[in-house]
């Protein structure tokens, strides 16, 4: 669980360690056969946090930040057993890569999903780009990205981005019952089916990686991100989802 609702779930270099600690305890635990990630509070995560924003401005702080960040959300996907988010709230930026590194997403209908990192004159750079991008075919992602969309949980259940749709008071139920379903596979057959799978959709994984921080490198240097990372930090609740549309 992202236990952070005070500053709504953003992502911050502490909660990746702390995420990363939870996926290396997952990694050495041979019995349990589903992982849910959710977040505390009324959102999944409003996406990075603003104080880690900041230091994402040199070459030298966005590679350190970034590698833990792709690091992390790499070792969820690659979990032998089957990941789901289940998704309230909102899930943007980061936030929403971090849904997408997941196998499966339970969403609540009226959920708000995006990536408005093209607003800020950077781009996706955790993997958003090519997940996404496997889920729902490049012209949907490009639609996505390039117009910083945001979307609702109905929206995503209809692009394929979510699996399951719920009202937001049954989003626990049909999570329960999602992952119900999942047990009843064998843990080592599901296992390997996600590597195949993985394989088969993206044979081109690290390429992908290197071209989204080649990018995201050049973003960074430019008036434009210089401007909208001004105009961000100075609004009023930077964290929050509605500063990030």
């Amino acid at each position: 669980m992202l236990a952070r609702p005070e500053r709504r779930n953003a992502l911050d270099e502490e909660l990746i360690e702390d995420l990363t600690t939870a996926i290396a305890e997952l990694e050495a635990d041979g019995e349990i056969g589903c992982v849910v990630v959710r977040g505390d509070g009324p959102g999944f995560s409003s996406g990075i946090d603003a104080s880690t924003l900041t230091r994402l401005s040199t070459p030298e702080g966005l590679r350190r930040i970034r590698s833990a960040f792709v690091a992390a959300y790499d070792r969820l996907e690659q979990l032998p057993i089957p990941t789901v988010a289940s998704v309230h709230g909102w899930a943007i930026g980061a936030g929403f890569e971090l849904a997408l590194a997941c196998d499966l997403r339970v969403v609540a209908a009226d959920a708000t999903l995006g990536l408005p990192e093209t607003r800020m004159g950077v781009v996706p750079d955790v993997g958003g780009t090519g997940r996404l991008t496997s889920l729902v075919g490049a012209g949907r992602a490009k639609e996505l990205i390039l117009t910083s969309a945001m979307i609702d949980g109905t929206r995503a259940g209809r692009l394929g981005i979510a699996n399951r749709v719920a009202p937001v008071t049954k989003l626990a139920a049909v999570t329960a019952a999602l992952t119900d379903e999942l047990l009843t596979c064998s843990r080592t057959a599901n296992g390997l089916a996600k590597r195949i799978i993985d394989g088969s959709a993206r044979p081109t994984w690290e390429d992908t990686l290197d071209a989204e921080l080649d990018a995201q490198l050049h973003c960074i240097g430019t008036p434009e991100f210089s401007a909208a990372c001004g105009r961000f930090l100075a609004s009023p609740g930077a964290n929050t989802p509605q500063a990030r549309r």
